[in-house]
């Protein structure tokens, strides 16, 4: 199963973005407080359209809280890691994956980061931004391990217009 870890998140917006993409993919949502906003915020639930109420997600008080309820394969994304996230093989979706994230501001404080060097990693770009925006780095990264699965048991179709909606006059 993929798992996305938000650590700290800031912007509700793109805690919303990120709830609509798990939703999306079947991947869990994993909340580490503190948090810069509230659930049940506007903001949030614009972001998160009306697919919230569909989002398998749970909230954690602390690092130490998520860690000892959530064993599997942790992957850290962070400006400073050495790898490219496609530098990993993700493709046996028995295992639980999680995907780390910082908060917007920080990231993942050093501590976290130095226990696990080799499974930091960054999504290469240029040396222009600084990073790319949170909620499009973990559409990418859980794109990247449904890819290696073959999409599991994702639509391959549109399922409300029909499969046939393009070639239909």
């Amino acid at each position: 199963m993929i798992n996305i870890v938000l650590y700290e998140p800031e912007i509700p917006q793109n805690t919303g973005n990120i709830m609509r993409t798990c939703v999306a993919t079947n991947a869990k949502l994993h909340l580490i407080k503190p948090l810069g906003f509230e659930l049940d915020d506007n903001h949030l639930r614009r972001s998160g359209v009306n697919y919230i109420d569909k989002l398998e997600y749970e909230v954690y008080e602390n690092f130490a809280d998520f860690q000892a309820k959530n064993q599997g394969d942790y992957y850290y994304f962070t400006r400073y890691g050495h790898k490219p996230h496609t530098s990993f093989d993700y493709s046996d979706s028995s295992r639980n994956i999680y995907f780390i994230f910082g908060k917007e501001s920080t990231g993942i404080p050093k501590e976290i980061l130095k226990k696990d060097l080799e499974h930091c990693m960054r999504i290469p770009m240029t040396a222009n931004v600084r990073a790319l925006n949170l909620s499009n780095c973990v559409a990418i990264c859980t794109y990247e391990a449904l890819r290696q699965q073959d999409y599991n048991d994702l639509l391959r179709e549109e399922p409300h217009k029909g499969s046939d909606y393009l070639e239909r006059e």
